[in-house]
């Protein structure tokens, strides 16, 4: 006989999908990748993906774990699943998808919907939302595609997020995760279910109720495995899958991010900082805290879109000679990128960046640009890749900031997961402009293990979360502030990037009166 003592964890992301095996102390004991185009453009602005690219990477990431030697698929106890925010799968009554999936980093609007009437239509603009509301009209994906595809929405049985399509996929059911619950559909964020008839969500979407699969709290059974998706995955049939989070709200248990005083830095394609309450707090009105990964919480967020997805972008249009380096070597590019960073002082020379690549709802505002202010003829590739890095600090600072300022607790200590992580150079950034230890965990996978986490504590592995996260989650380094560093940071922040937005504002908007961009 074999000890059941085995996770399995599939994490769905935005440009590759990863099956992981954890045992009950959190460590990584297989792993494979499957990296896919994240999306493709019929348009500009649209981003679409077949939801089979999906389920085949998870399919063949599965089939690869288990050709590894010496592991023992009968020690699986079972299975949890975690993905990308706000990607959305119409679905037919089989099961087959009548559309390509929308990505949450599509940013085609819904122009023209009818404004929202009534006693909530009074209520909102008594309250100076009323613009707010708009602005979710055309952000729903379901808005766009009743308006433009209405034979499709015709069509619809069930209207799923990534997470819902994937566990239809695995178990048969249209069920999905409360935590997995993000994006612009019905939700009741404060109460953590469906919203109420009466509530005004559903007058600013298309949604019937029955469009919607059923949710399931973190940490219960969604189904077991079917026999067809153990024949295509390799999966034992009959396993059971647990309901987990989606990829953020994992991140955060999967750092060890339990506590309200702990900042979850998340440095990935969109940088996030998160903390963890029981009580239910908007950091920007109308803008919702989202489910946490454990039952019962939420986890208060501020985003920066595009966050780390800027490393990229410097990558692709300044990093030519790292690049060709890097494929002589046989090592990551971003490696040299820090080494690039180790000849720039803190400050970048005075280069200041502002990360408002992707215009916001309220902060930024919709007419929103990024800003690099301070150039001199000092300045290197160098420079601006410091700032990069630097002023993604500063803007998530000023979310930890926003989240202290609405919950009253304050944020004494950082842990940083994404791609950022692995910088040095960002998590020592981090650390002097927050002025606060900040910590790396033991692993790169967070958003795994707290799904694995998940899976732990709904197979009674684990008695709770507080005993799942003491036991799988681990500190690595840990870097702390510099007192010199910090003092100059605080000063450029305070005096010079806090004071960038609201300057140049104005600038932005006539800016975009002359030219239309940003629509």
């Amino acid at each position: 006989m074999h000890n059941r003592d085995l996770l399995l964890a599939i994490d769905n992301g935005t440009q590759s999908l990863k099956a992981l095996i954890f045992d009950l102390e959190g460590r990584l004991q297989a792993r494979e990748m499957v990296a896919f185009t994240p999306y493709f453009s019929a348009q500009a602005a649209w981003a679409e993906q077949d939801p089979e690219v999906f389920w085949q990477a998870l399919c063949t990431a599965c089939q690869k774990l288990w050709q590894k030697p010496g592991f023992q698929k009968e020690r699986l106890a079972g299975a949890a699943l975690t993905t990308q925010r706000g990607t959305v799968v119409n679905v037919a009554k089989n099961g087959r998808p009548l559309r390509p999936a929308m990505l949450w980093l599509d940013q085609r609007k819904a122009y023209g919907q009818a404004p929202i009437g009534g006693l909530w239509g009074l209520i909102f603009k008594l309250a100076r939302l009323s613009k707010t509301v708009a602005y979710l009209q055309e952000e729903a994906e379901a808005n766009w595609i009743r308006t433009y595809q209405p034979e499709v929405w015709e069509k619809t049985h069930k209207y799923l997020l990534l997470s819902g399509y994937l566990t239809y996929r695995l178990t048969g059911n249209f069920v999905d995760s409360i935590g997995c619950q993000v994006g612009y559909i019905p939700f009741d964020y404060r109460k953590l279910r469906w919203a109420s008839r009466r509530n005004w969500r559903w007058r600013v979407l298309p949604i019937d109720p029955a469009l919607l699969p059923e949710l399931i709290p973190p940490g219960q059974t969604l189904g077991t495995i079917t026999a067809n998706a153990a024949q295509e995955t390799g999966i034992p049939a009959g396993l059971p899958l647990i309901a987990a989070g989606a990829d953020k709200a994992c991140e955060v248990i999967g750092s060890g991010s339990l506590e309200s005083s702990i900042g979850c830095l998340s440095y990935g394609t969109t940088a996030t900082i998160n903390a963890t309450h029981k009580k239910y707090i908007e950091p920007v009105p109308l803008l919702p805290a989202y489910p946490s990964a454990v039952p019962g919480y939420h986890t208060v967020e501020v985003q920066v879109y595009r966050g780390y997805w800027m490393v990229n972008w410097f990558k692709e249009e300044f990093g030519h000679p790292e690049r060709r380096q890097a494929a002589r070597h046989g090592v990551e590019a971003e490696a040299l990128f820090d080494q690039l960073v180790d000849g720039v002082a803190p400050g970048s020379m005075g280069l200041v960046l502002q990360p408002y690549w992707t215009p916001g709802l309220k902060m930024p505002g919709p007419e929103a640009k990024g800003a690099i202010i301070g150039f001199g003829d000092v300045h290197t590739r160098a420079h601006l890749y410091r700032a990069i890095l630097e002023g993604l600090a500063y803007a998530l600072r000023e979310g930890k900031e926003r989240i202290e300022r609405r919950s009253r607790i304050p944020i004494t200590s950082l842990r940083v997961s994404g791609g950022g992580s692995q910088s040095r150079n960002a998590l020592q950034l981090t650390a002097d402009i927050f002025g606060l230890p900040t910590a790396k965990p033991h692993l790169y996978e967070t958003s795994g293990l707290g799904a694995a986490i998940d899976a732990a504590v709904g197979l009674g592995l684990h008695a709770d979360f507080k005993t799942a996260v003491g036991a799988m989650c681990h500190v690595g380094e840990v870097y702390e502030p510099n007192p010199e560093s910090h003092r100059l940071y605080d000063a450029l922040y305070q005096d010079v990037y806090k004071k960038l937005y609201k300057h140049l504002k104005p600038l932005y908007e006539r800016i975009r009166e002359i030219t239309g961009y940003p629509k």
